[in-house]
């Protein structure tokens, strides 16, 4: 089987990880970076042994790059990717797909009209964990799933990230920097979201830097920090969710939880590849632990990537997808969008995932 050949544009902090997964695949080659920090691009190029260190015009231009990984910071994300698709390569992204829906409405149409594929993570699904769970509500483990619940909630970033004013900036906060994992793992195990009714609002709003290089100075917040809301499955089940950088004693509460008729599944962090699933059924004391699928024992970040390229060369339909990413972008929106106007928020991409999800289980999975 032949490589696709990739660039990665943006050689930041979640560049090795996507590069130590990629540099042994079958099937993609990484032959080129580029970042607006040529420094850096030519520092992560020496690391990993990768031949071309280009400008981002270059990568763009270069005839020998099938596919852009867009590894540039989220208020990048809609430019670089449309700059891609325009010069003919298909682009993964990381998450999140862009940051208006407007914008990544026209993404996925060029896309389609060029012929080209679009991926975004997370991918995080694709590893035994969210897998496992996957299999067991197959299996009716758990019977007919009735609910969900999903939490990350924690202190902000200003106390481990040497430079966190970006997470409170517009695209940034909880729910866009981890809402995706919680999202599209829901997603994946319940089908599309129907509807969504939110609270939001900055629950703590003065920050103060304590890590780095700028510790002591103020962070300007753009955004909520705390938003809870429901999500109504499109398949009957019903989710609580609460994604928050204003709990500063920490939690004892679950990342995510399915109920079902006949029982419930606890999953691991849905920003890990692998971790414990427990099942318990109804009328039972004790939870069992499930077998994994297969072992995820290291950041696999790239899978979804390379999930792509296989999808790509084979001619099927790949799974960390632009249509998901869509669907997960306008459920992040819509949390805010519930609050501000005092109403549930009907979600327009509902339909149009359940037909891809159907398309893809005949030529697919």
């Amino acid at each position: 089987m032949n490589k696709l050949r990739a660039g990665i544009i943006g050689c930041g902090t979640i560049s090795p990880a996507y590069l130590t997964y990629l540099k042994t695949s079958s099937l993609i080659r990484i032959s080129a970076c580029a970042d607006m920090i040529p420094e850096r691009a030519r520092q992560r190029a020496q690391e990993f042994q990768i031949e071309n260190v280009y400008t981002v015009q270059e990568m763009l231009q270069a005839s020998e790059i099938d596919l852009v990984i867009n590894l540039t910071v989220p208020a990048s994300h809609g430019s670089i990717n449309k700059l891609a698709l325009e010069h003919g390569k298909h682009v993964y992204v990381e998450k999140p797909l862009c940051l208006s829906l407007e914008e990544a409405r026209e993404l996925l149409a060029l896309a389609s009209n060029q012929g080209l594929r679009v991926g975004s993570a997370p991918d995080t699904f694709l590893g035994s964990g969210i897998q496992t769970a996957k299999q067991a509500i197959h299996e009716g483990k758990i019977g007919r799933p009735v609910a969900t619940t999903a939490f990350m909630m924690g202190a902000g970033p200003e106390y481990w990230h040497p430079d966190p004013a970006f997470f409170y900036a517009c695209g940034g906060g909880p729910m866009f920097d981890m809402g995706p994992y919680y999202l599209t793992a829901l997603v994946q195990l319940l089908g599309p979201i129907r509807r969504i009714s939110g609270s939001v609002g900055i629950q703590t709003p003065h920050r103060i830097v304590h890590t780095g290089n700028y510790v002591g100075q103020s962070i300007q917040l753009e955004t909520p920090t705390h938003l809870s809301g429901t999500l109504e499955f499109a398949e009957g089940a019903i989710g609580t969710m609460i994604m928050s950088f204003d709990i500063a004693g920490g939690t004892k509460l679950p990342w995510i939880e399915i109920y079902g008729t006949e029982g419930t599944l606890h999953l691991p962090d849905p920003n890990t590849f692998h971790g414990e699933v427990k099942w318990k059924r109804s009328g039972q004391e004790e939870w069992e632990l499930l077998l994994p699928l297969f072992e995820s024992t290291r950041d696999e970040r790239g899978r979804g990537v390379e999930d792509m390229a296989e999808s790509i060369i084979k001619g099927t339909l790949h799974r960390a997808n632009g249509h998901q990413a869509y669907h997960v972008l306008e459920a992040m929106h819509a949390f805010e969008r519930s609050s501000i106007e005092g109403r549930h928020i009907m979600l327009d991409s509902t339909a149009d995932l359940a037909a891809y999800y159907m398309q893809a289980a005949q030529v697919h999975f």
